[in-house]
């Protein structure tokens, strides 16, 4: 099973982006001996229209034709539901077990996410309460994702 981040705004450059970087390499290497075929992030550019709501559309509509036709969709959202580790570890290797090809995590913009209606989310994932600076969120499903495969494989990184 493909994974994919897709995500609105570059994070070239920052110090988000290293860790991203870092954990999405480290999912890679140990995700191929567990039937992940490969981890991958996909960027959409920030609508520069003026109005949130167009924006909102506009970014909705770029995150939604970078969606492979099938996939599992989970939307990050604040108002998601949260998992514990162990819980998106079982998430994950159900939906592959199950046959999906892809699997596509969600992060929307500054001014939120919209997918409108051609994408029917499979769940929406929190990481708390809290609102997080979207290029943090990134990071942290990146972990989550390396997290859920040291889970699932029995390595020792993930200590309760």
């Amino acid at each position: 099973m493909r994974l994919l981040i897709l995500a609105v705004g570059q994070g070239r450059g920052s110090p988000e982006n290293g860790l991203v970087e870092d954990y999405v390499g480290r999912a890679r290497a140990m995700g191929k001996r567990l039937g992940f075929a490969s981890v991958v992030v996909e960027e959409v550019a920030v609508s520069k229209l003026r109005e949130a709501r167009a924006r909102v559309a506009e970014e909705g509509e770029r995150l939604a034709a970078k969606i492979p036709q099938g996939a599992h969709v989970v939307l990050l959202d604040s108002r998601g539901k949260g998992m514990t580790s162990e819980s998106f570890a079982e998430m994950l290797g159900a939906i592959r077990d199950a046959g999906a090809r892809d699997m596509a995590f969600v992060i929307g913009g500054p001014d939120g996410l919209d997918m409108g209606p051609a994408v029917k989310a499979g769940r929406s994932l929190a990481f708390g309460i809290q609102t997080w600076p979207h290029m943090l969120a990134r990071a942290m499903l990146a972990e989550q994702i390396y997290r859920a495969m040291t889970i699932l494989s029995g390595h020792p990184y993930h200590r309760a």
